[in-house]
């Protein structure tokens, strides 16, 4: 459900490709630091979108190192870390563990019971950190996970729990900033999911997986379901226009109105391919 919030990289200059792979790189140490090795096989760029608009609208202190790591040890990987990579990387680890309980009790799939086994002995702390943040997370997957097994025909339902989801996240703390981040982060949640829902519809028809496009009942129509996309997307911009952003901007509005664009059309044509 994931791996939609990514840039498109040949828009990108030589600077803001390196600010953004400093950043991704920074959360991967981070996941290493705080959590575990393992851990880092589970990081996502979504993770980098929500650390570079954090950043740039908080603006705090960084530092910054080059060294290479293990996962590239031939060449210095450069990094930043501050509160907000922290953040972020125990907000990853947190995100792939519920979703891999979640995977577990669906389908029992033998990886979803190994990405347990890695990523549950760092949840106590995540969670003594950021109570808030890991109890919605938790709450609203049980809610969707309920409301798929009952066959919700509605995907307005189903896709406002992602949303709920994406909005905690995004509230890093509370202050006036909090009512835009969380209608933004609601906005991309709603999105992801049923961008994610459009494109495994045919795959979850095979399998007889629910998907809230196939539980409405009228059939294959990508020209409504995109409908869905645009409108979240809409919202999304809208309230992300709102903040007062200047570092790393151009690589924020180059995630928001390219790339998610240009990964979900990847993502179909990948299935289009998978699906004959």
């Amino acid at each position: 459900m994931f791996g939609f919030v990514s840039a498109n990289i040949k828009e990108l200059s030589k600077t803001e490709l390196a600010r953004y792979n400093q950043v991704y790189c920074g959360i991967c140490r981070r996941i290493r630091l705080q959590s575990s090795s393992l851990s880092r096989f589970g990081l996502s760029y979504d993770m980098a979108f929500l650390a570079l608009l954090l950043l740039s609208l908080y603006e705090p202190e960084e530092t910054t190192g080059k060294p290479a790591c293990g996962l590239h040890p031939l060449r210095p990987r450069p990094w930043v870390d501050d509160p907000i990579i922290a953040y972020c990387a125990d907000m990853n680890v947190a995100l792939c563990y519920y979703k891999a309980v979640d995977d577990c009790n669906d389908e029992g799939k033998a990886s979803a019971k190994m990405a347990i086994n890695i990523f549950e002995p760092h949840m106590p702390r995540i969670t003594a950190c950021y109570p808030r943040q890991c109890n919605v997370i938790a709450q609203q997957l049980q809610q969707l996970t309920a409301l798929e097994k009952e066959g919700c025909t509605n995907p307005d339902t189903v896709a406002a729990c992602f949303g709920a989801l994406m909005a905690e996240l995004f509230v890093y703390q509370q202050d006036r900033w909090e009512p835009t981040l969380r209608e933004m982060g609601m906005a991309l949640g709603r999105f992801i999911y049923l961008a994610d829902a459009a494109i495994d519809y045919h795959n979850d028809e095979k399998k007889k997986n629910y998907n809230p496009f196939l539980a409405m009942q009228t059939g294959e129509n990508w020209a409504k379901w995109e409908e869905y996309l645009v409108l979240e997307m809409g919202r999304c911009t809208d309230y992300y226009q709102r903040f007062p952003l200047i570092r790393d901007k151009g690589i924020l509005d180059n995630i928001l109105y390219s790339g998610i664009w240009l990964t979900y059309s990847r993502k179909r044509r990948e299935k289009r391919t998978d699906n004959g």
